[in-house]
C-alpha cells in the first residue's frame, strides 16, 4: 500500500476543496450577511492542512493499484466531508454543535438532504448557499466515480453496460480516456444545471434561490433555501420544473455521454434499466394520483396530479424535496413512496438507493428460481437485452444486497437501542442509507431532535449508502490490509 501517495493526493484535494470556500465568500459580501469570517477561516485552515499533507510527499507519483483506489475513494468524501464541517463550527448562525456541523456536512456531500437545522429562512445567505453548493459537488462527484473510476476497480454496476455502447461503457478504453470522460461528464452536469436554474428563474424563483435548487436537483440532494422547501413557492409550474430534472439526473449518466456522443435520444431507449426506471415511476405516479382524487386530498385533479408527479420524483430518484407533508397522505401513499426510495435511481446517476439495475437483476434471478424449480436440470441464464451476463455478476449483486440488509438491520437494532421507537428508527435508517433526506416519525421534518449518537449512526449509514456498501466495506476486512 503507498501510503505516501495516497497522502499526496489527500492533500491536493483538500487544497483543492479549500478554493471553493472562495465562492460562498464572494456570496457573503454581496449581501453582507456577516458569514464571511466563517469561510475564510476554513479557507486558511484547509489550505495549510491540504499543504502539510501534499509538500512532503509531493514528489511520490506511483501507479496506483485498486487497493490504493478504494481507499482513495473513501478517503474522498469521508475528509471532504469532515473538512466541510468547519464553516459550520466556524459560523455564528447557525451555532451547530460537533456531531451537527458533520452530519450536515455529510448529509450535503454525499446529496442525502437530511437536516439537523432549524429556521433556514434566517439564514445567512451564504451557508445557504453554501450547503447547496456541497451537494451540487457531491453529486458530479458521484457521477465521476460510478462512470469513471468504479468499473476500473471492478464494483458497482457500471460494468454491466461495457458492451453496448461507446466511451465510458466499456471497460477496455476506459483508463486512456477517464479525464475525457470526466470533462465530458461535468459538461452535461453543468448544462442540465444551467438549465434548470434557468427554467425555475422563469418560473418565478429569485435568481439565488434558482442557482441554489438547481444545484440540489441536478445533485438529486433536496436541500432548499427554506423550512417549507419546495412548498414555499406554492407553484404547480416550479414542481413540475423539478420533477422533470429530477428525473433526468435519476437516469444513468453515461446514457446522456451517449446520447450526446451519438446525437441520437435511441440509446435511451434501447437501455433496459431505463425503460424500468421509467415503468416504475409512471405505475408510482398513477396509484398516487388516484389515491389523491379517491381521498379528496386537493381541490382538483390536476393539482392531484401535480402533487403526485412532484412528490414521486422527488421520493424515488431519493431527492427529498417536500410540496407537503406526505406523511400525512392518506392509506399506504407514505410509506409505498419512502419503498420506491429503495430502489433509488439508475446505476451511475446521482440518485441513491440500491439502484434499478440491481433489483432489475434480483427480479430476474427470482424468475429463474421459480423455473429451475419446474425443471431442475435445464440450464436458464440471465440476459439484460441480447447479452447474457455472466454469473459473477449475479453473485455480485446478491453479495450487494445481503451486506445492504446486514447494515439495514444493525443500524435499525442501534438506534432502537439508543430510544428512538421502531418507525421512526426505521425509516431514518432508509431515508439515510438511502440517500433519501426525510423520514417518517419524528424524523419527518428534520433530525434536529435524535440524540448524537443516533446523529454518527445516521451519519454512517449516508457513507455506506454514498459509496455503494462494498466500497466502505472492503476497507473493514483484515485482508484489504495485508501485503
Amino acid at each position: 500500500m503507498n501510503f505516501r501517495t495516497i497522502t499526496r493526493i489527500t492533500g491536493m484535494l483538500i487544497m483543492i476543496f479549500s478554493i471553493t470556500m472562495i465562492i460562498p465568500g464572494i456570496v457573503a459580501l454581496i449581501y453582507n450577511d456577516g458569514a464571511g469570517r466563517a469561510f475564510a477561516k476554513t479557507f486558511f485552515v484547509a489550505l495549510s492542512l491540504g499543504f502539510l499533507l501534499w509538500f512532503p510527499n509531493r514528489q511520490q507519483k506511483a501507479e496506483l493499484k485498486s487497493r490504493e483506489g478504494f481507499l482513495i475513494v473513501a478517503l474522498f468524501w469521508s475528509v471532504l466531508g469532515s473538512v466541510g464541517s468547519l464553516p459550520f463550527l466556524f459560523s455564528e448562525s447557525p451555532s451547530l454543535s460537533i456531531p451537527d456541523a458533520f452530519f450536515e456536512s455529510f448529509s450535503g456531500l454525499t446529496t442525502t438532504g437530511a437536516t439537523v437545522i432549524v429556521g433556514l429562512d434566517e439564514l445567512p445567505k451564504a451557508i445557504l448557499f453554501y450547503r447547496q453548493m456541497l451537494q451540487w459537488l457531491g453529486g458530479m462527484g458521484i457521477i465521476v466515480l460510478a462512470v469513471a473510476i468504479l468499473p476500473l476497480l471492478g464494483i458497482g454496476g457500471m460494468q454491466l453496460y461495457r458492451a453496448e455502447t461507446p466511451g465510458p461503457l466499456k471497460d477496455t478504453k476506459m483508463q486512456p480516456r477517464i479525464a475525457e470522460t470526466a470533462k465530458t461528464l461535468w459538461i452535461i452536469y453543468v448544462t442540465l444545471t444551467v438549465i434548470c436554474a434557468f427554467f425555475l428563474w422563469l418560473a418565478g424563483m429569485s435568481l439565488f434561490d434558482a442557482i441554489c435548487h438547481s444545484f440540489a436537483t441536478i445533485a438529486i440532494g433536496g436541500f432548499s433555501t427554506y423550512d417549507a422547501s419546495v412548498a414555499y413557492f406554492n407553484s404547480p409550474t416550479i414542481n413540475t420544473i423539478i420533477g422533470i430534472f429530477l428525473f433526468i439526473s435519476g437516469c444513468n449518466f453515461a446514457l446522456h455521454f451517449s446520447a450526446l456522443n451519438g446525437r441520437s435520444l435511441k440509446f435511451f431507449w434501447r437501455d433496459l434499466e431505463f425503460k424500468v426506471y421509467l415503468g416504475i415511476h409512471v405505475f408510482l405516479i398513477i396509484i398516487c394520483t388516484s389515491v389523491l382524487v379517491a381521498h379528496n386530498v386537493y381541490p382538483t385533479f390536476k393539482e392531484n396530479l401535480n402533487q403526485a408527479f412532484f412528490q414521486v420524483e422527488s421520493m424515488a430518484t431519493t431527492a427529498g424535496f417536500s410540496t407537503a407533508n406526505f406523511s400525512q397522505w392518506p392509506l399506504f401513499l407514505p410509506m409505498l413512496l419512502m419503498m420506491a426510495s429503495f430502489i433509488g435511481g439508475c446505476a451511475g446517476s446521482t440518485g441513491g438507493g440500491m439502484k434499478v439495475i440491481r433489483v432489475l437483476l434480483l427480479y430476474l434471478q427470482g424468475i429463474r428460481e421459480l423455473k429451475r424449480l419446474v425443471h431442475p436440470n435445464a440450464i436458464y441464464t440471465i440476459k439484460l437485452g441480447q447479452r447474457a451476463l455472466p454469473e459473477r455478476i449475479i453473485e455480485a449483486v446478491w453479495g450487494f444486497f445481503s451486506a445492504y440488509v446486514l447494515i439495514f438491520v444493525l443500524s435499525l437494532l442501534a438506534l432502537i437501542g439508543l430510544g428512538m421507537d421502531e418507525f421512526s428508527a426505521f425509516s431514518a435508517v432508509a431515508a439515510t442509507l438511502n440517500n433519501l433526506g426525510p423520514g417518517l416519525g419524528t424524523v419527518a421534518a428534520n433530525f434536529s431532535e435524535i440524540s448524537d449518537g443516533a446523529k454518527w449512526i445516521l451519519l454512517l449509514n449516508m457513507f455506506f449508502g454514498r459509496l455503494e456498501v462494498f466500497t466502505l466495506l472492503v476497507l473493514l476486512t483484515p485482508t484489504f490490509w495485508r501485503n
